[in-house]
């Protein structure tokens, strides 16, 4: 394993915990980005800075210049190799995300961009459209599928410089990367204890580790989000999904029944105070093999149990959708759907997850 206490000209300074207050974490954030786009040249790096920057207008407003003439340097690059025959050396995700930008073109990227229907949160980020599905398209056959050394995981070399911060964590080693194709605020994935390649099968240990980090980083804003295999886990690595909420998530308003309100959510959601409480429930769901969607924020976890992502009952683009839809707030690739889609319909889509 890398010694973590190293320093390197790419990362910041090793902290006792990257969430130790939200300033911190905003700028380790923007200054890592910065700092990858200068010391590296790889496809990896320029899609997720890129798509980094057009969730954040002021990260575009940051990198937008460095952006567009890395841009160019690829192209160029990428345009020579090919002409020549010459082997792309990249990975084949970068290379395809990368040709369908040289389509769009650089001059044709914009910010994301977000309204609200009713409670929902709607966001316009064609640019997440471009993400490789990954084990977020295949059959759901069960919650419980073996770690895969070959697929791909978060100990693959080509992933280190992607990596934000790493070090011990609430007394385990940890890994927060940055994620490539972000749909929300200052998101990174968390791994605990990368080396031990455990499946994406959550277990009562790791359960109360998020449960503990999000009732010391909360008051933050820290939140952890899960998706179990078969509700929109992309990567079989044991990993959450890390976020600040400026803005409450929809499923956490008041107004609904699970938080003590008179309205109905959509599908059902179950709220809980107490981690042991929760876990009873997580663990009924493993025993019957029924995918599930988490919220962890400070002392609190909301519960999604769902439909898996194949199933008959869902249209073709909700079977992509994980934690963030079932909290309700999605995103959406096309212009037109953004500018039409009504808080009717997608409460509709929503109701038919319910398992």
């Amino acid at each position: 394993m890398r010694d973590s206490n190293l320093p390197r000209p790419d990362r910041m300074p090793v902290l006792s915990s990257p969430f130790i207050s939200l300033p911190v974490l905003e700028r380790n954030f923007a200054d890592g980005l910065a700092a990858m786009l200068e010391n590296h040249r790889s496809l990896g790096v320029y899609i997720l800075a890129l798509a980094n920057a057009a969730y954040d207008p002021k990260l575009w407003a940051q990198l937008s210049p460095a952006l567009a003439a890395r841009h160019g340097e690829l192209a160029r690059h990428l345009t020579e190799r090919l002409r020549n025959g010459q082997t792309l050396i990249e990975p084949a995700d970068d290379v395809q995300v990368f040709l369908k930008l040289l389509a769009i073109g650089f001059d044709h990227l914009k910010t994301m961009e977000n309204r609200c229907a009713g409670p929902w949160h709607l966001f316009f980020n064609p640019i997440r459209a471009l993400r490789p599905p990954r084990i977020s398209g295949m059959k759901f056959d069960g919650l419980l599928r073996p770690f895969d050394p070959a697929g791909f995981h978060f100990n693959k070399p080509f992933l280190d410089k992607e990596i934000l911060w790493e070090g011990e964590l609430a007394a385990k080693p940890a890994r927060l990367l940055y994620n490539k194709f972000p749909f929300a605020q200052l998101h990174g994935l968390l791994v605990p204890e990368p080396l031990r390649q455990m499946p994406q099968y959550l277990t009562p240990e790791l359960h109360g580790w998020a449960w503990h980090l999000c009732a010391h980083a909360g008051t933050h804003g820290l939140s952890l989000a899960y998706n179990s295999t078969g509700a929109g886990a992309s990567v079989n690595h044991l990993h959450f999904q890390s976020f600040v909420q400026a803005k409450p998530l929809p499923v956490r308003y008041p107004c609904f029944t699970h938080n003590g309100g008179s309205e109905s959510y959509p599908l059902p959601c179950q709220r809980f105070t107490e981690p042991a409480d929760a876990w009873l429930e997580l663990d009924r769901l493993h025993a019957h093999d029924i995918p599930y969607n988490l919220i962890y924020s400070k002392n609190c976890l909301h519960l999604v149990a769902r439909v898996p992502q194949d199933s008959d009952q869902l249209s073709g683009r909700c079977r992509g959708y994980g934690w963030n839809e079932m909290a309700g707030a999605v995103t959406l690739f096309s212009r037109k759907e953004f500018d039409a889609l009504s808080a009717a319909e997608f409460e509709a889509e929503l109701a038919n997850f319910m398992p």
